[in-house]
């Protein structure tokens, strides 16, 4: 890549993120952050596939695919590799999706 002004610019930006985030309060907080945001996305996900009832296979099949994915992405890497910011942060998006199912599931049952 050729060491424009832009690229500059967004190197710059990334470095202080990482800098930012190498605090273990932020990095703690962010992680936390992205667990919820999955719980959310996997509610909203199961009451708009929900809504429609055509889809419903075809969805689950997609869902699946992406966990399964995730998955491999997390635990295809070494023990030092995982510790990447965005590599835990994705796990834990994905745990709060899966989470979110189980929650929804028991909600269909009771």
């Amino acid at each position: 890549m050729q060491n424009t002004r832009l690229t500059n610019l967004f190197d710059a930006i990334a470095r202080r993120l990482g800098q930012w985030f190498l605090n273990p309060w932020r990095r703690l907080s962010l992680l936390i952050i992205n667990f919820l945001f999955g719980f959310f996305l996997g509610t909203a996900i199961s009451t708009i596939a929900g809504q429609r009832g055509t889809l419903d296979i075809l969805i689950a099949g997609i869902l699946v695919a992406l966990t399964e994915i995730t998955s491999r992405i997390f635990y295809s890497r070494s023990f030092l590799a995982r510790q990447a910011l965005w590599v835990e942060s994705l796990n834990l998006l994905k745990v709060g999706f899966i989470y979110s199912m189980f929650v929804e599931a028991f909600k269909l049952g009771s």
